[in-house]
């Protein structure tokens, strides 16, 4: 019988059983012409495990968003409120809306001010249609208590995003309590054809999403006992897990491990900073560039304002030389080397994550190099960033429009559980007091 705790949908391992019941539900989406049509243009689906009240198991199976169209499919629970009736009041007032789009094109010419006074109309409609729809979205908890989603986002001071209570995580979870199941596990999954922002992989699961399912989820798994954030652990044991590779009174180059904050964050996990600032605690040590939480590696830190500010001014005139070595889960052929210039935006709706935006995005470049390909179909790769963007690499890695390869533990952009197989591997800079040119170098810490 399962007996683990609840997952934590915005980082997580999905449980073995999650993972089989994803891959029957793709082997019979594959099979089904019916299903393969609705869902190949690339969908978010949900797997959550369920017991009855006799101790009976099972799975629960559901999509973000509609299908072809449509909000049910049979074998997936249904949506939380059904906005498709054609004749419900929210399709009658969304067609009286769009009829105004028509009018206010024709009177922009003939009429400036009768347009601008149904553009007012439009606005008011739409915000109240959009206040309505969200007190429709009734969700329930593990304690039994019901609120709107209006409600629970008003409680944090915050408005719904549009699409809030349609993703397949709350849909899962709404079904099981209206019908008296326990929810024991949940894992959400891709499939079909990647976005062409988004990084998705068909077969590949991803936390739920941050922006819409942040709020909503913390209600509805209320009463559950859900596994704690990873993002907020420590662990004693890896206070000691850094090491130093230089050290004078004007800088520290030290090697990160992988999961330990390069700097104070918002987690109660603690920093290599501030480990390094109690060894000394009468200098003030700042970090001079980012490394991610997740990714291991080379970082050097000043000590002072005015070495900050020398060797921060190295890395804003690109003087500063760095290197990553990445393994990459099986894929793609890669050639032997090349260039990837794509454009990256926050994705405001699901923070952290960055997605390519042409329109919106700050251009990155990554020149890489293919270094072996592995016999397991993996492959490793060195990373030489140009630009210095958010999860530069990481997207870069994934992106159907880059290597279309996810790195190896990247639970962000589908590269599935274990350690981010992402190192910091060479550093070179330029001592801000001695003006010697320094370089270092780091060995990957995985097999």
């Amino acid at each position: 019988m399962f007996e683990k705790r609840f997952t934590y949908p915005f980082c997580y391992t999905p449980d073995d059983e999650i993972i089989r019941a994803s891959e029957r539900l793709i082997a019979h989406i594959v099979t089904s012409t019916e299903l393969h049509g609705i869902f190949a243009e690339g969908k978010m689906m949900g797997v959550l495990m369920v017991r009855d009240a006799e101790g009976n198991e099972s799975f629960l199976y559901g999509f973000s968003g509609l299908a072809g169209g449509k909000s049910i499919v049979d074998g997936f629970v249904p949506p939380i409120f059904d906005l498709t009736e054609p004749d419900g009041y929210f399709k009658r007032e969304e067609a009286a809306i769009s009829a105004l789009n028509s009018r206010i094109r024709h009177l922009e010419e003939t009429d400036p001010a009768a347009a601008a006074a149904l553009k007012a109309e439009r606005k008011t409609r739409s915000t109240a249609l959009q206040e309505w729809l969200f007190k429709q979205y009734v969700v329930l908890n593990a304690l039994g208590e019901r609120k709107s989603i209006l409600e629970i986002f008003a409680e944090r001071g915050l408005v719904p995003p549009g699409g809030t209570g349609d993703c397949a995580a709350p849909k899962l979870l709404q079904y099981a309590y209206l019908h008296g199941l326990k929810p024991l596990a949940m894992g959400e999954f891709w499939y079909g054809a990647s976005p062409e922002k988004e990084v998705r992989h068909q077969g590949c699961f991803y936390p739920s999403c941050t922006g819409k399912c942040g709020p909503l989820l913390a209600f509805m798994l209320q009463g559950l006992d859900v596994e704690p954030n990873p993002l907020e652990q420590d662990s004693p044991a890896g206070e000691q897990n850094y090491s130093i590779l230089y050290e004078d009174d004007s800088i520290i180059v030290a090697d990160k491990p992988s999961g330990m904050l390069a700097v104070p964050g918002r987690t109660l996990k603690v920093s290599l900073q501030e480990r390094l600032q109690r060894r000394s605690p009468g200098t003030d040590i700042r970090a001079c560039h980012r490394l991610d939480m997740d990714t291991s590696g080379i970082i050097v830190f000043a000590k002072g304002t005015d070495n900050l500010a020398i060797l921060q001014q190295q890395f804003e005139k690109h003087e500063v030389d760095k290197s990553y070595i990445a393994k990459l889960i099986p894929g793609p052929h890669l050639d032997a080397k090349g260039r990837i210039s794509l454009p990256l935006l926050l994705d405001f709706d699901d923070r952290p994550r960055q997605m390519v935006d042409f329109e919106d995005g700050k251009q990155a470049v990554t020149d890489w190099e293919l270094l072996e390909e592995l016999p397991d179909g993996s492959a490793l790769v060195r990373f030489t960033p140009l630009t210095g963007r958010t999860h530069q690499l990481r997207v870069h890695a994934a992106h159907p429009l880059g290597l279309g390869r996810p790195i190896a533990g990247d639970r962000l952009y589908g590269g599935g559980s274990g350690r981010l197989c992402l190192h910091a591997a060479t550093l070179t800079f330029t001592h801000p007091r001695t003006g010697e040119r320094m370089s270092f170098t780091s060995e990957i810490p995985w097999n």
